[in-house]
């Protein structure tokens, strides 16, 4: 089932069956450690719709799915992300750091925005000023409850300046942390797992031509998402839950975004997130 947040209220598809149900809270609806069998058990108090009118309510505007619930993002996890990290931090006496950590026990974990930072599916993501060298990251992400126990998945674009964090790796919350750093949607979907050849496409258009596309799937995702959710919360709290950036397997070589480019990113299953980008 995908779970869409919009102004009219909580958008709920299943196969060929459409509802809107009532404006959540969504800390306390993300909270909840069994999301699945709550909204089967909820959905015959909503309102049935048609498919048309479904569509018109993702048409009128969607928000990001989430309530204030942090994101936190995991890195070089796939051998694409490796090799790209080490060319940009190569100057800088970096590169090791990044195969290394592709091979260790322990995956990289950081910090990537607050809700106040995330942009609403449809809405612009940005660019810093003070960076020469930026772009998309389309990664797979986690929904996860309190407890730790994945409970469903969405699109996540994790913006990066690579010029930033190519000078010193030290500079990476610089690099990803700042307004409108993310955006993630367009909707939840509600299930336990994906299967390994799910496909992950981006696709990059800029005065309406396209200048940058690539393509993985899950099965060059080096981790399981289930171990990064592990590892996540070790010795780490999430009352209302969180979501989780898996990386990406994707990274446009010899490209910055421009202002005004139009960033789509798809995920086999889940749908197509869409955002302009501003320069700020």
């Amino acid at each position: 089932m995908k779970l869409y947040k919009t102004a009219l209220g909580t958008l709920l598809c299943d196969s060929d069956q459409n509802y809107l149900g009532p404006n959540y809270n969504w800390d306390q609806l993300l909270a909840k450690e069994n999301l699945k069998e709550y909204l089967k058990s909820v959905i015959k108090n909503w309102e049935k719709i048609s498919s048309d009118r479904a569509r018109e309510i993702q048409e009128s505007g969607l928000m990001a799915p989430m309530g204030n619930q942090e994101i936190w993002a995991a890195g070089v996890t796939y051998y694409r992300s490796r090799t790209a990290r080490m060319e940009e931090s190569k100057d800088a006496g970096g590169a090791d750091f990044y195969d290394k950590v592709y091979a260790a026990d322990r995956p990289e974990l950081f910090f990537k925005a607050t809700a106040s930072r995330v942009s609403n599916p449809g809405e612009a993501v940005n660019i810093r000023q003070d960076s020469t060298w930026d772009v998309p990251e389309p990664e797979l992400t986690l929904l996860i409850s309190p407890s730790g126990k994945i409970q469903g998945f969405t699109i996540g674009n994790d913006m990066s300046s690579r010029s930033i964090e190519g000078e010193n790796p030290l500079y990476l919350p610089q690099a990803k942390v700042y307004q409108g750093c993310a955006s993630i949607g367009p909707c939840l979907l509600i299930q336990d797992e994906l299967d390994p050849s799910t496909a992950i496409e981006l696709v990059i258009e800029r005065n309406g031509k396209q200048v940058a596309s690539g393509k993985t799937d899950l099965t060059q995702l080096k981790r399981k998402p289930q171990e990064l959710a592990d590892w996540l919360f070790r010795a780490n709290t999430f009352p209302n839950g969180c979501f989780l950036m898996t990386g990406t397997g994707i990274v446009p070589d010899d490209f910055t975004l421009q202002a005004a480019d139009l960033v789509k990113i798809s995920i086999s299953g889940i749908g197509t997130l869409t955002n302009a980008v501003e320069k700020i």
